[in-house]
């Protein structure tokens, strides 16, 4: 297909909101991405890149596109992921697989966070001269960023060797993001013994034991607190959610399982596995004592803090691009994967946190046109001029 043949921005990011890329930890939620996987191919082969689909081990219907152009030990890679979050279709004001705009904005699920980056790179490199790429471009799109980030770890886990940058347009309101915290989602599980509630003596109540793991977990939040502090980020210090709690069937019963889950985010240089086995270290006394087993596992595994070099090629460029510094933020993305690959990594991308997660998620249209300009910069800075 000819590259003239390619619909507009406006068609490109309709056609992409109404494919629906659910990532879920609930399987009955959970959908594939490979109809945008696929359609992301058919357009960046129209644009002469080469293609490689990356199906995530042991999960057919998930997959990575990998689309290059041009050869090179150096280079620049646009990445991104293709999946959404759930939605509440009764809470939109318009369908969210459906591109709506209104109020100088468009609406649709993953137009901000963050499967509409994708037209917006096509729609800024199409009148580049790709064919005198002096160093290779990369588009990686991948799966399941929402929920496991089992497309990053496959990338990482492939052992490719990528571009020498890498931009990750994930709603950052234009400002280049160059650290941001980890992310533990975490279960502690607590199995007593049920028994008649007449009489304790008859079992070990899992609810009372999860009462002070819940004393301790927050104690231990205050001490990290202490120790760790960072004022690079708006909150700085790391933080500890209690997120959820499940436990017991029946008031007449000794409470004989309980279990909590709760989310963990650790600064640059605080190690999860540590963190882990920290916890675990403070819970052993209180099912020794309380005569109940204690369990603490990851929920999935564990997001690294992410650090880049606040002077690097990349953020220096982005800076002097958009005007906006280096900042640092609380939420988690892929940038520590692509990092530990080798790669000048940076989060930046038109969208704004604030309108992601939640009902009539939207893109300003007053954004797409710095996006655009943008992008076009870093790919003649880093990919059509020797460097």
């Amino acid at each position: 297909m000819p590259t003239t043949n390619l619909p507009g921005l406006k068609p490109l990011l309709s056609r992409i909101i109404e494919l629906p890329s659910i990532s879920c930890t609930n399987p009955r939620i959970d959908q594939s991405n490979r109809a945008v996987i696929d359609q992301l191919a058919q357009w960046f082969s129209a644009l002469g890149f080469s293609i490689e689909i990356q199906p995530l081990p042991g999960q057919e219907n998930k997959a990575n596109l990998i689309a290059t152009r041009g050869k090179g030990p150096g280079g620049l890679v646009l990445a991104g992921h293709t999946d959404t979050v759930p939605c509440d279709e009764s809470l939109w004001s318009s369908s969210p697989f459906t591109l709506a705009e209104r109020d100088n904005r468009l609406y649709g699920l993953g137009i901000c966070d963050m499967k509409g980056f994708f037209p917006i790179v096509i729609e800024a490199i199409r009148s580049l001269p790709l064919d005198k790429l002096q160093q290779p471009l990369i588009i990686i799109a991948t799966a399941d960023e929402e929920s496991s980030m089992d497309g990053a770890r496959a990338l990482a886990d492939a052992g490719k060797q990528f571009g020498r940058y890498a931009l990750i347009g994930e709603p950052t309101g234009m400002r280049p993001v160059h650290m941001h915290k980890g992310m533990m989602m975490e279960r502690i599980t607590i199995l007593g013994q049920a028994g008649h509630s007449s009489d304790p003596s008859l079992g070990h109540n899992a609810a009372e034991s999860m009462q002070r793991v819940m004393a301790e977990l927050m104690q231990f939040r205050g001490e990290l607190q202490q120790q760790y502090r960072n004022e690079l980020f708006r909150v700085p210090v790391p933080t500890l959610n209690l997120g959820c709690i499940h436990g017991g069937d029946n008031p007449n019963r000794i409470c004989g399982q309980c279990t909590l889950e709760y989310d963990l985010r650790p600064l640059p240089g605080m190690n999860p596995e540590e963190l882990r086995e920290m916890i675990r270290q403070r819970l052993y006394p209180i099912a020794e004592q309380d005569q109940v087993r204690i369990s603490v596992e990851e929920i999935f595994p564990s997001i690294l803090p992410f650090a880049g070099e606040q002077d690097s090629e990349l953020v220096k460029a982005c800076v002097e691009l958009t005007g906006n510094g280096a900042e640092s933020v609380a939420f988690a993305t892929e940038a520590p994967f692509l990092a530990n690959m080798g790669m000048d990594t940076l989060v930046l991308g038109p969208g704004d946190i604030d309108q992601a997660h939640q009902p009539d998620e939207y893109l300003s249209l007053d954004r797409i046109g710095p996006m655009l300009n943008l992008l076009k910069s870093l790919v003649t800075r880093f990919c059509l001029t020797v460097q």
